[in-house]
């Protein structure tokens, strides 16, 4: 069982990274891989395009803007997290400090492998997208109870999530410690059989 803070409302500024097709080779290198924990993994969020060859920060890229640090929403652009399935993916980018990413599209194995890690996938549609885009420093509120995303004090955005994902993020648990908080209905369940 992992367990991990509970996700209700956050609001922060987004981090703009507005680039398509973003595989999660790109978000986490396979060389470091090699590693069965989440701790450290932030550090490599990006690597190829946070650094130069020599390891010194390259100072044009958005993580590397202090202004950046402590905002916990990525915007990413379309059809974020395509590629193989990497669970490091997502353990970079909540060890890094994202709580949140938000595109208009996210592939499909890395939307079930963020949710499965604590992290909140969230699709949004093109104008609310591009309204952040237009207002890159303004507060969003993502409401995963609603479960709706406030952009510039806009009207909510609805944003669908499946109801036991929602649940699992909601309570802070993972599927194991949904199934251990129930552990004297399954003891009286197999007692039941017996």
């Amino acid at each position: 069982m992992i367990e991990r803070e509970k996700f209700t409302t956050l609001t922060s500024a987004p981090v703009i990274f507005p680039f398509e097709d973003v595989d999660t080779d790109q978000i986490i290198p396979a060389r470091y891989l090699t590693t069965t924990t989440r701790e450290g993994l932030g550090a490599h969020l990006f690597h190829d395009w946070r650094y130069d060859g020599s390891g010194s920060a390259r100072v044009d890229f958005v993580l590397n803007d202090p202004l950046m640090a402590g905002r916990t929403i990525l915007v990413a652009g379309h059809n974020f997290g395509c590629g193989s399935s990497r669970e490091h993916a997502p353990w970079a980018l909540a060890d890094y400090g994202f709580r949140v990413v938000m595109s208009t599209g996210i592939a499909d194995i890395f939307y079930s492998n963020a949710i499965k890690n604590g992290l909140l996938p969230v699709r949004i549609p093109r104008g609310t997208y591009d309204r952040v885009l237009s207002n890159p420093d303004d507060p969003i509120t993502v409401d995963l109870k609603a479960p709706a995303v406030l952009v510039s004090n806009d009207m909510p955005v609805p944003f669908e999530i499946e109801p036991f994902a929602r649940h699992c993020l909601l309570t802070g648990l993972d599927e194991l410690g949904i199934l251990l908080a129930r552990d004297n209905d399954i003891a009286k369940y197999e007692a039941s059989r017996t």
